[in-house]
């Protein structure tokens, strides 16, 4: 088995074998601080999974009869209970694509793809990458991106 550890702009970072453990610091930008993980590690393609507490995050809602987003900030105190996504090129850069499920002081919960969130606690996650390179090109008729395995 073989460890390394990695320290990048507000993260921290264990590899096993080909898998991360990541660590981002309090008060850091999710997406901003994990694209400079993917970057650093030369991550383009992959999943990811986490955990952690926010102060403040942005979701986006896709609304397909109109191919328009809705954005929508909320800032109060929130458990992450999950943060799924990926990794892949678009436009030539390595990009990550977040869904997050956030839970309420109410135990109600908020849902949505992520533009970003601030961490307020802890934000633990874990990477899984692919020995490839996945490319996304937005599709016209739905205004989403979508893999093009023949990029």
């Amino acid at each position: 088995m073989e460890i390394m550890n990695y320290k990048g702009n507000h993260w921290s970072a264990r590899k096993v074998d080909h898998i991360y453990i990541v660590s981002i610091e309090n008060h850091s930008n999710i997406v901003e601080t994990l694209t400079d993980f993917i970057q650093n590690q030369n991550i383009r393609a992959g999943e990811v999974t986490g955990i952690g507490a926010v102060s403040e995050a942005t979701l986006r809602f896709f609304n397909p009869a109109t191919k328009k987003y809705v954005d929508r900030t909320f800032k109060e105190q929130m458990e992450v209970t999950n943060i799924s996504g990926n990794v892949s090129e678009i436009e030539g850069k390595q990009t990550l694509h977040l869904h997050i499920t956030l839970g309420r002081q109410d135990y109600t919960a908020l849902a949505g793809h992520l533009l970003d969130a601030k961490i307020q606690g802890a934000g633990e996650f874990i990477f899984y990458p692919l020995a490839t390179r996945v490319v996304k090109i937005k599709n016209e008729e739905t205004g989403i991106n979508f893999y093009d395995f023949d990029k």
